[in-house]
């Protein structure tokens, strides 16, 4: 169930890592591969009926949150007292639309989730990062906010801007006990990712992956953050970028026969 506010969670043992986008794909893994590094996770996200289960798995605590919504990231910071790790998961793509074409509702959803969802929750979480002693702060971008593609205007420009985010983050902090991480995955097969960027046309989503030997899981993305966040203290690891070997970039990947 979504402790109410006035509810702090209590992990008296174990450091508290709040993971958004919880429910799926990259948030799920990480979630439970942070539960095995010894965290009590908060796994956050809209579909609580899937957060409860994933928690009754992993002993951890489920959370409905909205990520564009003020009083949900409010509701969640106040029952967080202190926090050593914030996976600022929760984001996704919206369509391929040329600039010159472009659904300006999907560019507004694709900020509002990616960048200023990842601004609400950094900014709720901080002070129980610090009143923790040390804190952590994980951002998942994409190779997409370091390069760009026909197609991917919308989506390479809100990951740019979350990695600019991050980066100015980092020198903001300079002096505090935060960390600021940045990991960046190239081509990731989930379940609901590229089914939510075709509109839930599975031909489409299933024809990124056509071809392809090996592009990565869930899981790959999930051991790079429990890398990152089980580093020394002192040992801030700022960017990570991972892609499958059959992708070069964004838009050079080998398929077979091809």
């Amino acid at each position: 169930m979504t402790p109410p506010a006035s509810a702090p969670v209590h992990a008296p043992s174990s450091p508290v890592a709040v993971v958004t986008g919880a429910s799926s794909g990259i948030g799920a893994a990480t979630a439970r591969r942070l539960a095995t590094e010894g965290f009590h996770v908060v796994a956050a996200a809209r579909r609580i009926d899937r957060l409860e289960k994933l928690a009754a798995e992993i002993g951890a605590t489920a959370f409905q949150l909205d990520v564009t919504d003020e009083a949900s990231v409010a509701a969640l910071a106040e029952a967080v007292p202190e926090c050593a790790v914030l996976v600022n998961n929760a984001g996704g793509a919206f369509g391929l639309d040329p600039v010159a074409e472009a659904d300006l509702e999907q560019w507004q959803r694709m900020f509002d989730v990616n960048v200023l969802g990842s601004v609400r929750m950094t900014k709720a979480l901080l002070p129980a990062m610090v009143r923790y002693g040390r804190g952590h702060v994980v951002n998942i971008t994409s190779i997409a906010g370091h390069l760009v593609y026909e197609g991917g205007g919308g989506y390479t420009a809100a990951k740019h801007a979350q990695h600019a985010m991050s980066e100015t983050l980092r020198l903001e902090l300079n002096g505090q006990p935060v960390r600021i991480t940045e990991i960046a995955p190239g081509m990731v097969k989930t379940e609901e990712f590229s089914l939510v960027r075709f509109g839930g046309d599975a031909e489409r989503a299933e024809a990124t992956y056509r071809g392809v030997d090996a592009p990565l899981v869930a899981e790959d993305i999930a051991d790079c953050v429990a890398f990152a966040v089980t580093r020394p203290a002192h040992v801030d690891i700022d960017l990570m970028v991972i892609k499958p070997i059959a992708q070069a970039a964004p838009h050079k990947v080998h398929r077979s026969g091809s």
